[in-house]
């Protein structure tokens, strides 16, 4: 069974700009697959409907808060990949301050209602499979800024892959 991690926070202000929620770049040695994407805020009572993207993105990375990956199985050790403000490889971060200027390439579009929050959980054929080494991470992402900036919390559940 795949060793399992969330990298994520809560309570967080947001630029008011597009902006990655999460950003996860491979380790030269261990890849990952995206098993669960979620957001959601508490900033507003005012419903409004939010764009949401999952992307790669090559150099340069979006500048971020270090998010430490946790673990979901607590005799594992810890995650191949740790917190980083950067986005190199092999490292994680939430909330973008900056995206960088590297391409992001879109994975998938997706819509919610900033009321209900957003959860993905893929089927096994629509697995994000990010291999070791590759020049890329991934990022969960608002391709538009939310109308309500405050309280947002966010995260991604991945699988270590060899």
């Amino acid at each position: 069974m795949a060793r399992e991690y969330n990298v994520g926070g809560g309570g967080l202000t947001l630029a008011n700009q597009a902006v990655t929620l999460a950003f996860i770049n491979p380790a030269a040695t261990q890849g990952f697959e995206v098993l669960r994407a979620w957001c959601g805020q508490t900033g507003t009572a005012t419903s409004a409907q939010q764009r949401v993207q999952f992307n790669t993105q090559v150099t340069a990375f979006p500048t971020l808060t270090s998010a430490t990956p946790s673990k979901t199985k607590f005799n594992d050790p810890a995650s191949a990949i740790t917190g980083g403000t950067a986005g190199a490889a092999g490292t994680a971060g939430i909330n973008a301050s900056a995206e960088g200027a590297g391409t992001k390439t879109v994975v998938t579009h997706d819509t919610f209602n900033n009321l209900n929050g957003y959860l993905w959980v893929p089927t096994p054929r629509e697995l994000i499979v990010m291999g070791a080494g590759i020049a890329s991470g991934f990022g969960f992402h608002l391709p538009v800024a939310p109308g309500s900036l405050t309280n947002w919390q966010v995260g991604v559940t991945y699988g270590e892959i060899g």
